[in-house]
């Protein structure tokens, strides 16, 4: 079958999924402003457009602990039950309006206790949230369904008590766990507690890993933590030397282990130099499972069918790549199998081959 290029038109109809998403670093400008205006809480500017241009500005410094910061002015109106409530509700309004029919979201509650709300508060109010997004979207014929990964911050020692959280709501919404936060100096052995926890309550987990810090760190989020997908995972190339896969490279591509790469998020880290050069193409030439994924919509200026359209325009993607991107993102979804090949054959598959 030949080939086919993509045009801007086709790409925002593409049905996309999302695995690598944060909360916190997804929402509108305009909001920020508006409940920062609220709280009294002072922005770089409270200008819209240059509040964006100044968060994609911030973060472009090459550097994951700097770019980690940015997200003091989201976190400060995430705070109350209302901030969570409108943020999450936008959060799905928006994938919707970019044509995500899956997505996963991705936050910290214990970054979001200072305005006396409990943990379990927060995540109560998030998937409230969550959920009248998806009926707006729904009701306005864009369906996208939402899971939720709760985040421990790995430099912190709330991990544990974060793992018993995403048990506790695994019925009603929350569809793993996560570690997050700067990566180097931070090993996730350090949550071994939490890992083992998860594993004896049957709930997935991925791990942020191989993107500040190399080899050793997915090594040890797969073989020592368990996990079940990578988050970033960028660094498994150092284990690849003229095509010859290694032997944690080659144990992450014959047990498909999912790779949640973020192009954009990798350039302002530091942890690719282009989009031309990313990783992510020649993984997916290799046959490892890549995934496509935005990491913060808001900090990054970016979306999925940009994400795509850099792929196309940079490093030669087709449709069909973008298919297999999204093909895996769903089959390494944390969701029953049953679902998840409902999504791949009635949604994903007519919508690529309506493109085709």
């Amino acid at each position: 079958m030949t080939a086919t290029r993509v045009d801007s038109a086709t790409l925002r109809r593409l049905p996309k999924a999302v695995l690598h998403d944060h909360l916190d670093g997804g929402l509108r400008p305009a909001t920020v402003v508006e409940l920062a205006a609220e709280l009294g809480h002072t922005l770089p500017t409270t200008d819209p457009q240059e509040l964006a241009a100044w968060y994609v500005e911030a973060a472009d410094s090459g550097d994951l602990v700097r770019y980690i910061a940015t997200f003091e002015h989201t976190l400060a109106v995430m705070q109350t039950r209302e901030g969570l409530l409108r943020t999450a509700e936008e959060y799905v309004l928006d994938l919707a309006a970019d044509g995500v029919v899956y997505g996963e979201v991705r936050y910290a509650p214990e970054l979001m206790l200072d305005g006396g709300l409990t943990l379990a508060e927060v995540v109560e109010a998030v998937q409230e949230g969550l959920a009248a997004g998806m009926a707006r979207a729904a009701a306005a014929g864009t369906p996208v369904r939402v899971g939720t990964l709760l985040c421990g911050m790995r430099m912190f020692d709330r991990t544990r008590a974060t793992a018993d959280l995403a048990v506790a709501f695994r019925d009603a919404g929350v569809v793993g766990f996560d570690i997050a936060g700067a990566e180097d100096g931070f090993p996730p052995a350090d949550h071994l507690d939490a890992f083992a926890h998860l594993r004896r309550e049957n709930v997935p987990f991925t791990i942020h890993a191989g993107e500040a810090h190399g080899l050793p760190s997915i090594h040890q989020a797969l073989q020592v933590c368990g996990a079940q997908r990578i988050g970033h995972g960028v660094r498994i190339t150092d284990d690849i030397v003229d095509g010859k896969l290694g032997r944690l490279a080659g144990w992450v591509r014959d047990r498909r282990v999912a790779l949640e790469m973020c192009p954009t998020s990798n350039l302002q880290t530091g942890a690719a130099t282009s989009i031309a050069e990313h990783p992510i193409t020649a993984l997916k030439d290799l046959g490892f499972r890549v995934t496509l994924n935005t990491d913060n919509r808001l900090v990054s200026g970016t979306t999925m069918t940009r994400e795509m359209s850099l792929l196309v325009e940079e490093a030669g993607w087709t449709v069909e790549d973008l298919r297999t991107v999204t093909v895996n993102a769903l089959k390494s979804a944390f969701l029953p199998f049953d679902e998840r090949e409902a999504l791949i054959e009635d949604v994903v598959l007519p919508g690529y081959a309506a493109a085709l």
